[in-house]
């Protein structure tokens, strides 16, 4: 469907001949925003054949997500304490292990802190090369 032209076209009179002189009447068209060049895309989700998206087992269980969530929350709010001094903790890491840690005793799945430092280090070797 093609646009209908806004603007009228309009001859000027003026006194002299051959000075006609076209002049334009109406509504300006107005310039929309300049569109930004955005990121190429890249591929997203790998889908199965029947279309749908490829559903991954979950490292750490809903329960042991809750646990370091509210552990972060006593962080927080100051109330989180270290296990045998009783200080006060302050880091971010240290509330998350402390999570996973009360979480492995609870019996939540939780991978091994073996499996997590051999899962680092292949990252770390990935990176490297």
């Amino acid at each position: 469907m093609e646009k209908a032209s806004t603007r009228k076209t309009v001859r000027k009179k003026s006194s002299k001949a051959g000075n006609g002189r076209k002049k334009t009447v109406g509504r300006k068209k107005t310039v929309g925003r300049k569109k930004t060049v955005g990121r190429k895309k890249t591929a997203g989700r790998k889908k199965t054949a029947a279309g749908q998206k490829k559903k991954t087992t979950r490292k750490y269980s809903r329960k042991a997500a809750n646990k370091v969530g509210a552990e972060m929350h006593e962080m927080k709010r100051g109330r989180l304490k270290a296990g045998r001094s009783g200080k006060k903790v302050t880091s971010r890491k240290q509330a998350i292990a402390i999570g996973l840690s009360e979480a492995r005793r609870s019996g939540e799945k939780v991978p091994s802190e073996e499996k997590l430092e051999l899962r680092l280090e292949q990252e770390r070797r990935a990176f490297r090369s």
